[in-house]
């Protein structure tokens, strides 16, 4: 069977299994939809509507509707938030508290009845087969989009490139401030809301053909899936939508990982071009319409 084939005939399988066909998911006497949106309701604490809206990719009717019915069956409420009064709240009452509960143990339940015919050695296989297939789907289907430098999406996957640098190098990574840079672009993969990859364009002073690929970052949980490449092509491709010939990098040589996604993807190294003291590593890249 091809990958698609195998791909829809899983979805078939697992729906069914779970329950995901029924009306009254595992019994609640709620839809899945709705149950799911009661975990992660349950799961954050207090959440903001907006982070909803991103983290379920729903649209503002539909998430409305069914944060209407949790507030009817008065297991949410929905408060301003003091911080930002543009901001609105939501978070579990006590009812809902006690739902949330209940729906965790009806889910460890059916995950416990599923795995319970198979052996541990059968058990490990499917936990570590499933934790792939997660991590392969949740890439392909990761978004990628132009931020500002000011998003708050993309000021997080600063602060944690920042952070693992600092954590990585053997004498810590300090870039000082970040200072606007109104002529680069930024870009930020996104999976359930969140940041998991980073990367940015900018160009290089007194080359107007080049340009440099900057802060290519990619949270360490998602290595391994061929998202900093696919961040990689994707700020390559930009490059020569804006008319540049070649791409630019540095790194630092103790991000080996890093060096060989360069190398792989054709990059060349060259001399130093500029005076990072964190850079150890300097590559080059010629742009074609087919690279």
């Amino acid at each position: 069977m091809t990958v698609t084939e195998v791909l829809r005939r899983f979805n078939r399988t697992y729906t069914q299994r779970i329950g995901v066909l029924e009306e009254s998911f595992l019994g609640t006497g709620r839809p899945l939809a709705v149950s799911r949106l009661l975990f992660e309701i349950g799961s954050a604490g207090a959440v903001g509507v907006r982070e909803l809206r991103e983290l379920l990719d729903l649209d503002s009717g539909h998430l409305s509707r069914m944060l209407r019915r949790l507030e009817d069956d008065g297991l949410v409420a929905t408060t301003v938030d003091g911080a930002d009064r543009r901001r609105r709240l939501v978070s579990l009452t006590t009812a809902g508290q006690q739902a949330y509960d209940d729906l965790e143990r009806r889910s460890d339940e059916r995950a416990s009845s599923l795995m319970a015919p198979l052996t541990p050695r059968q058990q490990e296989r499917l936990a570590d087969a499933l934790a792939t297939a997660d991590l392969l789907v949740r890439a392909a289907t990761v978004r990628l989009r132009q931020v500002g430098d000011d998003d708050p999406v993309a000021r997080e996957a600063t602060r944690r490139y920042v952070a693992e640098l600092d954590d990585r190098f053997p004498a810590g990574f300090d870039p000082g401030p970040l200072a606007p840079e109104p002529d680069a672009t930024w870009v930020v993969a996104t999976s359930d809301g969140r940041p998991v990859a980073h990367g940015g364009l900018r160009p290089v002073p007194g080359r107007d053909d080049t340009a440099e690929i900057k802060r290519m970052w990619v949270d360490a949980g998602w290595r391994g899936a061929g998202l900093g490449t696919r961040m990689l092509r994707h700020l390559e491709s930009l490059a020569r939508e804006q008319g540049y010939r070649r791409v630019v990098l540095d790194t630092n040589g103790t991000l080996t990982g890093a060096i060989e996604m360069y190398e792989r993807a054709g990059y060349a190294r060259i001399d130093r071009y500029n005076d990072n003291p964190y850079a150890e590593a300097f590559f080059e890249k010629e742009l074609s319409s087919a690279s």
